[in-house]
């Protein structure tokens, strides 16, 4: 375990002139999310997403509650979830660690499949805890983008005999990363970071991150306006082992941390700060059971594209521009557009 707590928090924010404090603070360096973005998210788990659950070996998961944030992985063989339009349900011994679930949490989770970019995220809240099983309604579900899985070369890796011992080593070596954060109400939010090796930075007493191009929805920075408290998990493809730290967070557009944050000539727009971090390797059993690297050639047949689009023509949303998207998308064809046109984001704008 490594503390990295020198100097205090309240002084060193303080000191940045660059913090974002507001939304109106963030939304004039990033924008606003696209209505698109609202339009991917529908409040079960349709026939799609629960051939994806079917099919994932692996699923990073955070709790919350009352800035309490936990982060765990979960995997064993295709299948090990279960769930129906409503319901998820995970079974205790899957997760490397089920301790910090309880009845009234916030949930979220990110399921991976082989050989697919991108993920699909399941947001919710847990209404039991069983002797063996943890029960969450669903609230959200929804796809994430590629550029994180893209950047760390995730799918690419082949397994390493053995990984950094030390903090330090690790967070040198290290290319994705699962961040929870939490709302005031608990709603929790786990998203992918990717990057090349170094993905996490001890430096100036915390650790940083950087903030690349994504899918353009802004839910961990709005939580962490409300909320500092995060957790995550820190992954080096290949490797059975991981980093899981938690601290205060604050995001800042300070020129000379993004700067060092640069690939290819391209500075991210704004860096994440953890700030009084705790770090500690652990052996992640459910990497070893989903057995993912190296990479077998997928079965299970699932367009992420479709089924994204799926999503949007799901969506309730009764608006005119919610509509009007929907009647679009159900031109036949559009799916394999989208994929075109995420191929064409995923070359073009990876940074």
């Amino acid at each position: 375990m490594l503390p990295v707590a020198p100097g205090s928090y309240c002084e060193r924010s303080t000191r940045m002139n660059d913090r974002i404090r507001s939304v109106a603070d963030l939304e004039a360096v990033v924008g606003t999310t696209p209505d698109l973005m609202n339009l991917k998210v529908i409040d079960h788990l349709d026939d799609g997403a629960l051939r994806w659950i079917a099919a994932s070996p692996i699923l990073f998961a955070g709790f919350a509650c009352a800035g309490a944030v936990a982060v765990t992985l979960g995997g064993g063989e295709a299948g090990f979830a279960s769930a129906d339009a409503h319901r998820l349900r995970l079974p205790k011994a899957v997760l490397d660690d089920p301790a910090p679930a309880r009845p009234g949490q916030g949930f979220g989770s990110l399921f991976l499949l082989p050989g697919t970019v991108e993920m699909l995220r399941i947001n919710g809240r847990i209404t039991e805890v069983r002797d063996n099983e943890i029960c969450i309604e669903v609230e959200q579900c929804y796809g994430h983008c590629g550029k994180a899985l893209l950047r760390s070369e995730f799918w690419m890796a082949m397994p390493l005999a053995t990984a950094p011992q030390d903090v330090k080593g690790f967070a040198a070596e290290s290319r994705l990363m699962a961040l929870a954060t939490c709302d005031a109400a608990g709603r929790t939010d786990l998203s992918p970071k990717g990057d090349p090796a170094g993905l996490l930075r001890l430096d100036d007493g915390c650790a940083w991150f950087a903030d690349r191009p994504g899918n353009r929805r802004t839910d961990s920075f709005r939580n962490i306006l409300l909320q500092p408290r995060v957790a995550a998990a820190l992954l080096i493809p290949g490797a059975y082992s991981i980093a899981l730290l938690s601290g205060l967070a604050r995001i800042t557009s300070d020129a000379g941390k993004r700067t060092a944050f640069a690939v290819d000539g391209k500075v991210p727009a704004l860096v994440t700060a953890i700030d009084d971090v705790t770090i500690e390797l652990h052996d992640s059993p459910a990497l070893r059971r989903a057995k993912l690297w190296p990479l077998h050639p997928p079965t299970h047949g699932i367009d992420a594209a479709k089924l994204f689009v799926e999503h949007i023509k799901l969506n309730r949303n009764a608006g005119l521009g919610a509509r009007l998207t929907s009647a679009a998308l159900s031109v036949p064809g559009v799916s394999g557009l989208l994929k075109k046109g995420l191929d064409k984001e995923y070359k073009n704008n990876l940074y």
